[in-house]
């Protein structure tokens, strides 16, 4: 595949024996990365489902289809999700869209003709009643995409509620026609599912063997996608050459393995903070969609043997250049307790722009006939070069670009290494039973039957 991963930096030789790892320590754990890429590999499209994804092309074309028929009337599409089914279609968008996609005309060349995409993943009021104004009177041309596994997400169901109720009593909509529900399939799990029956809504389906921070692509991350006019067969096709780089049992010669090797020796060595900074502005929301993925598969308080472990890295989102400004000051001359991941784009995207052509000032003219792309890439050097001088580990993952297949790459890569770490950390990457009270205690304060809230609100 076209992603790379350089781990020179988290090595004893370029950060220091305190804070860098030895390859004999790497080593050490390669019998153990062979023997859990075989677990991997057992469980590929029983429990564990992420890696068959890409293979569906039947899901493709339906997709594909709906989101052409969505194109002919929509001018904004809306997801209502909270989590991963929201992240994914966050950071598909982000990356891949014209980054003014919405402020764009609608005929202009960056947005093509395909609707403004909005992605409510809060209940905030707040964002909620914003929403509203911006709808205000395209209400008609408005999708809604409601996206919930479980068909009963009280974030994600009090969203659609209130969309339902707005088209019910907005003449000239058709709610049949504009809210799309994405769910379990089986309406005896999902009451989103039985609902969107009754009502004639059309459905896309969410695999039982797949989570939803796993999800992004699945009918979860590709609908939005494909109606703003992204090519999710290049997406696909990306994730399906990581998926075969990612399945050598070797571990040298697979990057997800050796990526969480590195990671869980360096927690292992003191440093339990693993710092996602892609340095391009398209890929800042896979740093909130990886810190999502990191938390909730390996922050757990029993692990595989149901022994109270209280174990999991603490993933943290950033981005360069913006954070060289403000938490690197922390990174560089802090406590070594972290890890910095930096993600590499060889062409950012866009016309590169030039600086200027003469500056006025002698303090200045080191930025005479340079673009924003040098200035970009030499940011990006000079930071890592920092951390490697102060002993501070790193590693790189490099992409050509910010394209549909480089998307899918790291989709898939960050997946499967998030799945390899957890054997390392002997929990269970798939579950999440830490958010559950939690919603038991809303359900309480709500006033659902059955439920009761906290002792102390």
């Amino acid at each position: 595949m076209d992603l790379q991963l350089d781990i020179d930096n988290l090595l004893a030789d370029n950060v220091g024996s305190e804070n860098g790892l030895r390859r004999e320590d790497l080593d050490g754990l390669a019998e153990d990365m062979k023997k859990f890429a075989g677990r991997i590999e057992d469980q590929r499209g029983k429990d564990v489902g992420f890696m068959e994804l890409p293979y569906d092309e039947t899901l493709a074309e339906q997709i594909n289809c709906k989101a052409d028929k969505l194109r002919r009337w929509c001018r904004n599409f809306v997801v209502l999700g909270i989590g991963g089914s929201a992240l994914g279609n966050i950071t598909v968008h982000r990356a891949l869209n014209h980054p003014f996609h919405n402020m764009l005309p609608i005929d202009h060349p960056g947005r093509g003709g395909t609707p403004r995409i909005f992605v409510m993943d809060n209940v905030d009021p707040w964002k909620i009643s914003g929403l509203m104004d911006v709808l205000d009177g395209e209400i008609p041309q408005t999708a809604f995409n409601v996206i919930t596994k479980s068909g009963g997400t009280a974030e994600t169901m009090s969203q659609f509620l209130s969309a339902r109720e707005l088209l019910e009593n907005t003449d000239g909509t058709d709610p049949a026609q504009q809210i799309i529900a994405t769910t379990d399939s089986n309406p005896e799990k999902s009451l989103l599912k039985r609902m969107a029956q009754e009502a004639g809504y059309d459905t896309l389906p969410i695999p039982d063997n797949v989570g939803g921070r796993f999800s992004v692509l699945s009918a979860v991350g590709l609908l939005s996608a494909a109606v703003s006019g992204v090519d999710i067969e290049r997406l696909f096709a990306g994730a399906r050459r990581a998926d075969e780089a990612c399945r050598v049992e070797d571990m040298w010669g697979n990057p997800a393995a050796i990526f969480a090797a590195g990671l869980y020796l360096q927690h292992q060595n003191g440093k339990p903070m693993n710092v996602l900074m892609p340095y391009s502005e398209a890929l800042s929301g896979l740093s909130d969609w990886f810190c999502q993925l990191w938390a909730e598969s390996l922050g757990k308080r029993k692990d595989l043997d149901g022994n109270d472990v209280f174990r999991g890295p603490t993933p943290i989102p950033s981005v360069g250049v913006t954070d060289q400004h403000s938490t690197m000051q922390l990174y560089q001359d802090g406590p070594f307790d972290k890890v910095i991941c930096f993600v590499e784009v060889g062409d950012p995207g866009g016309e590169d722009q030039p600086i200027c052509s003469e500056a006025g000032e002698k303090d200045l003219e080191y930025f005479e006939g340079k673009t924003f792309g040098e200035l970009f890439g030499s940011e990006l050097q000079a930071t890592r070069a920092a951390l490697r001088t102060k002993n501070k580990p790193n590693c790189t993952v490099r992409v050509p670009g910010v394209t549909p297949e480089a998307l899918g790459e790291l989709f898939m890569f960050f997946e499967y290494a998030v799945t390899f770490s957890s054997y390392l950390y002997n929990v269970n990457a798939f579950d999440q039973p830490g958010v559950e009270l939690g919603k038991e205690y809303t359900y309480g304060l709500m006033g659902r039957e059955g439920y009761n809230p906290p002792p102390q609100a």
